[in-house]
């Protein structure tokens, strides 16, 4: 089947995309740069690095801004799905939805509507798993995003390695946080995967911060692995 993936530049669109490639043809992505950083669609931290990421993978990215208001933002999330559908004869959507109902609801309408399948291949994954398949299958995940308590500053540019998940694990443990980030305690950015055939190189970085949250905003490049 052909598809597109909704991506975001994240583990989650990334290994959505690994897995699915497997027995489908990936054409496209389709990303979505928010004006609105507190979306409640779409991954905001480093967002503008999917056109370099895209580059790095060799598929071709259909991209596309939102002013990021509530629920108006879906129209333009469809007309995105509808120029991938129309330029490259897509059957489907890949999206990298794990626990939010919210957007896979709404994902789903938008595919009802335009004659497109949904596959949400990362549906109810096991988190640990999840994180441990990352470290094991050789993608590069840099934690670059960090909203809630007691993750700090120290935690950006931190590389998802086996120490990574153990610290995680104790902090659901003690504080309930989800270890996958998915009550949006953390947002990553993906440097490289085994799709990749090239790796983004952070030639510059800056951190900024507010009360007990901030992201680090990544400037990278392309290079030759």
């Amino acid at each position: 089947m052909k598809l597109a993936v909704l991506f975001s530049g994240g583990k989650d669109s990334c290994y959505a995309m690994y897995k699915s490639m497997k027995e489908n043809d990936i054409v496209c992505l389709i990303s979505i740069i928010s004006k609105n950083k507190e979306s409640y669609m779409f991954h905001t931290p480093n967002i503008e690095l999917t056109k370099m990421q895209a580059e790095c993978i060799g598929l071709p990215l259909i991209q596309k801004e939102t002013e990021g208001e509530k629920e108006t933002e879906l129209s333009d999330l469809k007309d995105a799905i509808e120029d991938a559908r129309d330029k490259f004869s897509i059957e489907g959507i890949v999206t990298g939805a794990v626990k939010s109902v919210y957007q896979t609801e709404r994902i789903q309408k938008i595919c009802d509507n335009v004659g497109l399948k949904c596959l949400n291949p990362l549906w109810h994954i096991d988190e640990e798993k999840f994180l441990k398949d990352l470290v094991s299958g050789g993608f590069k995940v840099m934690i670059s995003g960090v909203f809630a308590y007691p993750l700090d500053r120290k935690w950006l540019g931190k590389i998802i390695d086996d120490e990574v998940i153990a610290d995680l694990l104790k902090l659901r443990e003690k504080y309930k946080v989800s270890p996958a980030g998915e009550g949006g305690e953390i947002e990553t950015t993906v440097m490289d995967a085994p799709f990749f055939k090239k790796r983004l190189e952070i030639i510059d970085s800056k951190i900024h911060w507010k009360g007990d949250s901030g992201f680090m905003n990544i400037k990278a490049v392309p290079e030759e692995k």
